[in-house]
């Protein structure tokens, strides 16, 4: 064979591989991204210009390799504002003069009557005016449960309705619903997301600049231009470009195993590094499901009948606290009578008819508003969540109210300082001041913040970040804006797609005792990289070493560079082979 003949194969390595490559570290370097992989770009270009062909190619298969693992471990499995979008329709079922028209979303207008047929998206906020049946409230509310719909209902954007028809008048424009806002408020925290350097590039940023200056010193004092690249193929940080990916895929290999899936793989870098933890309350804390305690009646009036009232009446209701009430009336057995003319408008509470008896259930701010002549007969304020019943508006009852914490959530909260160096929690929630604060007294929750919207939740955790590394755990559509701004956000269970989108973590069990194994794993998985990039850059600052003094040549680098790689691997392995995951609870 002629001499370029036997170069070919490398050639085409170099050409194919190596240009690319090249390339893409050029585009990073004019971001003045130092990565781990500008070493090795400056070997691959000594190493063409001196026509070392084996080391050259030698030098791209290290690097592609190292880079198709890390796009493998990066890849996320979907996309939060797709996964948003997705959820509504297109078209508008309108109703006009007994005649059904589909007609585009952005045509509709507010006052229109649109038909949602069975099993169908909501595509507007509106009220329910002829029809009963059940909607799917979950991707709002992050409570597994329907509810019930009657003429007078709300009816909210994104829910989905059950086996009935509903027709509804529309309230609001499209672009103004609830669901559109969530919409804009989860493109504005992607666009804003905290920007993640790889523990890679960290390492990699202090080893460049010195193993450039060894590799110059070399070359200068003994005048021999092969030892300073000889010098940087062994200094090329191959355990960083390999070892911290395939210790992230072991990792969440693991994480798998153990029930959680693992969407961003900086999770797992990250977690280690949080020091403030935002918990939301419902569902996250807690079970999610109220449940009443006490019922406190006005003289003569029967517990079991204002019971029996509420529940049908809240059974129309959106509020989490309607299933609480409607449960309670089933374990008692009553029977629930049908209720008309079900309002539930903005600061006035929820009213109907029943058994043709007016049925309103308020707040007690709400009736110091209304029925201020009420106000001397309720009982007093106690912690927790509280209902006020009125009967042909008097007033009748008032309904009490407790979340249970999850069994592990106190031991949980007060092992995060000394277990994993938190110094900071909060509890960031949606209920109202009463409930929450009583709930923090029970977990060990000092710093709270009570009656917070998606909005608030978000820039809560923006600022909280903006001082210190966050994790923030939560569940349902009103947490995905939160969770998507924090540096780690860790939703509960797949009840909510789109939480479960947003976070870069999903805890399939909903149980604290998972939160703490990752925890662990992902302090077993930052140590094991640490071991596999510090401890495969001290062996390369041996051979460094003898490079520099010539007692190493490039091929022979390379070489020694693939069985550091080798150990760094079987050592980034060991999470799969022999996972160090536990638990402090």
């Amino acid at each position: 064979l002629a001499p370029w003949a036997a170069l070919l194969p490398l050639w085409i390595v170099i050409g194919v591989g190596g240009v690319p490559l090249l390339a893409a570290i050029l585009r990073k370097l004019l971001k003045r991204d130092y990565g781990a992989d500008a070493l090795a770009a400056v070997a691959l270009v000594v190493a063409a210009v001196l026509a070392d062909y084996v080391t050259a190619a030698l030098i791209v298969l290290m690097l592609s390799g190292g880079q198709a693992l890390e796009t493998y471990a990066k890849r996320k499995a979907s996309n939060v504002l797709q996964a948003l979008s997705q959820r509504m329709p297109l078209v508008a079922h309108k109703k006009q003069n007994n005649q059904i028209e589909d007609i585009d979303l952005t045509l509709v207008a507010i006052g229109d009557t649109l038909v949602i047929h069975p099993h169908e998206t909501a595509p507007v906020d509106g009220t329910v005016i002829e029809g009963h049946g059940a909607m799917d409230e979950s991707y709002l509310t992050g409570e597994p449960y329907r509810v019930s719909k009657a003429p007078g209902a709300n009816v909210l954007s994104g829910a989905i309705n059950g086996d009935s028809v509903l027709v509804v008048r529309c309230d609001k424009q499209p672009s103004d619903s609830r669901y559109a806002s969530i919409m804009t408020v989860m493109e504005e925290a992607e666009k804003k997301r905290p920007s993640i350097q790889r523990l890679g590039d960290q390492i990699g940023t202090i080893f460049t600049p010195v193993a450039l200056v060894v590799a110059g010193l070399a070359w200068w004092l003994s005048g021999d231009v092969v030892r300073f690249l000889a010098v940087l193929v062994i200094a090329t940080p191959c355990p960083l470009l390999i070892a911290i990916p395939i210790t992230l895929i072991s990792a969440i290999s693991t994480a798998a195993k153990l029930g959680i899936i693992i969407k961003d793989p900086s999770v797992l870098e990250q977690l280690p590094t949080c020091r403030t933890a935002i918990f939301d309350k419902t569902g996250t804390l807690t079970y999610g499901q109220p449940s009443v305690t006490d019922i406190v009646t006005a003289e003569g009036v029967a517990s079991e009948r204002v019971l029996q009232l509420t529940a049908s009446l809240e059974q129309y209701s959106k509020h989490p606290l309607a299933t609480a009430i409607v449960q309670a009336a089933q374990a008692a057995h009553l029977f629930l009578p049908q209720a008309t003319e079900v309002s539930e408008l903005a600061g006035k509470g929820l009213t109907g008819v029943i058994d043709n008896q007016t049925v309103q259930l308020t707040s007690r701010k709400k009736l110091a508003d209304s029925h201020p002549q009420c106000l001397p007969l309720l009982p007093e304020t106690t912690s927790g969540l509280e209902c006020v019943v009125l009967i042909d508006n008097a007033y009748a009852a008032t309904l009490r109210f407790h979340d249970a914490p999850r069994s592990d959530s106190p031991s949980f909260i007060h092992h995060l300082k000394p277990a994993h160096q938190f110094e900071k929690v909060m509890l960031v929630s949606g209920d109202r001041e009463s409930e929450v604060n009583y709930f923090a007294t029970l977990v060990g929750i000092k710093e709270v913040r009570a009656s917070q919207s998606p909005e608030q939740k978000l820039a809560i955790v923006r600022e909280e970040t903006a001082k210190a590394p966050t994790l923030f755990m939560g569940d349902g559509v009103n947490d995905a804006p939160a969770l998507t701004a924090a540096t780690v956000g860790l939703a509960f269970g797949l009840q909510t797609n789109v939480a479960a989108e947003a976070a870069g973590a999903v805890i399939l069990e909903s149980t604290l005792t998972k939160v703490d194994e990752l925890m662990h794993l992902s302090m077993a998985m930052r140590q094991i990289a640490l071991q596999s990039a510090v401890g495969g850059m001290l062996l390369s600052v041996i051979g460094m070493g003898f490079a520099a003094a010539g007692l190493i040549s490039p091929v022979s680098g390379a070489i020694f560079q693939e069985i550091i790689d080798v150990l760094a691997i079987l050592n980034a392995l060991r999470l799969v082979l022999a996972p160090p995951v536990k638990t402090d609870l």
